[in-house]
């Protein structure tokens, strides 16, 4: 049935104004929620890695945003192809191939050991064969996934309010994206950092990295602008927005940036906005502005032929 007028106007429209964007909890309060969700992901991530063909700058291994939560979108396999979607509506992580079976896995408080024998179980059942790396990539202190008991929380309300942030901002970084006609990455979620991101490329090959691993070489084979969001962790403790670039020209960090709160971290070399700061401003323009300046900032400065790159107004 077709949602009455009075339904629709309960629907805030988050990308006009960011007043209406959810409020996320305190990162502290749901950290531990986060982290389980992040090895889950991981889990689940790291199947879409050893199946799909690789894609130039790791770019067959991230997750999407869906109107339901994240989705790995489609991965082949022998029999076919399948989708994995963390469904947070439905509290259920579920799995459907193309041969019109599926399973589903419920999202609740247990450990990532118990997620991972149960997940491996329910591929196994589908007969999609597959074998991954348990150990956790991109965190300090990693557990082997059928070893860890430690992470175990799953706080409903704040995942959904997580993702519903990740809805809105999805919807602002295709904006973004769209004004530019380079080469430029998804808009996609990757797993490992657990973060949202997308990243615009001048063309040029980068520099080789000193001591780099064959992961960072290949993320980094060409000069970058990346901007994303993610839940927090580290120096900043809450969510927030940041932007780099990579390699880093010289003068970068000292740009002008918008808006006023945004500042460089040094240790990070990154520009950051806190997630607050943006969804107390009056539009999503306050947004737009941090990713159009923090750009400018680097392709001004890595002199890059925006005429070239860039789509007219």
């Amino acid at each position: 049935m077709a949602p009455t007028k009075a339904h629709a106007t309960e629907i805030p429209d988050f990308t006009e104004n960011a007043e209406s964007w959810p409020a996320l909890p305190d990162f502290a309060a749901w950290q531990d929620t986060c982290d389980t969700l992040h090895m889950w992901t991981q889990i689940v991530g790291k199947v879409r890695l050893a199946l799909t063909p690789v894609i130039n700058h790791w770019w067959e291994v991230p997750l999407y945003v869906s109107p339901r939560g994240l989705t790995t979108s489609s991965i082949p396999y022998a029999r076919g192809i399948f989708e994995m979607e963390f469904d947070f509506l439905s509290d259920r992580l579920l799995i459907q191939t193309s041969e019109g079976t599926e399973k589903s896995l419920p999202l609740v408080p247990h450990s990532v050991a118990d997620f991972y024998k149960e997940f491996m179980a329910a591929l196994a059942s589908l007969r999609i064969d597959v074998k991954i790396w348990t150990m956790p990539a991109e965190v300090p202190n990693p557990i082997a996934f059928d070893r860890d008991h430690q992470h175990a929380s799953y706080d409903r309300d704040a995942v959904i309010q997580f993702w519903r942030a990740l809805v809105v901002i999805d919807t602002i970084f295709e904006e973004f994206r769209s004004r530019f006609v380079g080469k430029n990455s998804p808009v996609h979620f990757f797993w490992g950092s657990f973060d949202l991101a997308v990243t615009r490329f001048s063309g040029r090959r980068a520099p080789a990295r000193d001591g780099a691993d064959s992961i960072t070489r290949e993320a980094y084979s060409h000069e970058v602008i990346s901007a994303g969001f993610w839940p927090g962790g580290g120096d900043i403790k809450s969510a927030a927005f940041y932007a780099y670039a990579a390699p880093e020209p010289p003068g970068f960090a000292e740009a002008p940036v918008r808006p006023a709160s945004a500042f460089y971290h040094p240790q990070m070399h990154e520009f950051i906005l806190m997630y607050d700061d943006v969804r107390k401003s009056p539009s999503k323009a306050t947004l737009l502005d941090f990713l159009q300046s923090t750009y400018e900032a680097g392709a001004n400065s890595a002199k890059w032929n925006r005429a070239e790159l860039e789509r007219a107004a």
